[in-house]
């Protein structure tokens, strides 16, 4: 119970952390505690996934683009210290979603960045502005806790940042094995 009690705290201090976040326009459409926009994406391998259908999950979006030099700088970082991590974990998802670009210059972008974990496309931008205004600019993620609402956004990367974001999935999935 206790154990609980201070998860529960340990969240709500991030949570609060990230409402402070909010105050300053990051470009998000969304916020923090919000119910997290519902879309459809389909997979390298042909699979379409719902976002609601991963409810149960804890999920993290990583909007991106091959001409983002953040993106290059930061995918490294989501591939070893969160996919690497968590990928057989069956509680996680994470798709990395591309912002308007073909299935040509995604699959170089791929193997430049070397990561494994799921890219997908966003043809003409629907996904990323369900969350973010179209001028908003990329490198961004979105954790989403298993009840669908938001839990975390950050915008470009911050070391910081990004290892509370790591903090925060590390948490959630925790809370799933007490």
């Amino acid at each position: 119970m206790l154990k609980k009690i201070i998860s529960l705290l340990f969240c709500s201090v991030l949570v609060l952390g990230m409402c402070a976040q909010e105050a300053a326009d990051r470009g998000y459409i969304v916020k923090v505690g919000e119910q997290a926009p519902d879309f459809r994406l389909q997979t390298a391998d042909g699979t379409t996934v719902m976002l609601s259908d991963l409810r149960g999950k804890v999920v993290m979006l990583q909007f991106t683009a091959s001409w983002c030099k953040v993106c290059h700088k930061e995918m490294p970082h989501i591939e070893r210290e969160i996919w690497q991590k968590h990928k057989n974990n069956s509680r996680f998802a994470l798709f990395g979603i591309d912002y308007k670009e073909s299935e040509a210059a995604i699959a170089d972008f791929v193997k430049t960045t070397g990561v494994t974990y799921p890219i997908v496309m966003d043809k003409n931008g629907s996904i990323f502005e369900l969350y973010a205004r179209p001028d908003a600019g990329i490198t961004r993620n979105v954790v989403i806790d298993s009840t669908g609402k938001i839990v975390f956004l950050t915008r470009l990367f911050s070391q910081s940042e990004f290892d509370e974001m790591c903090r925060m999935i590390d948490q959630l999935l925790t809370d799933f094995s007490n």
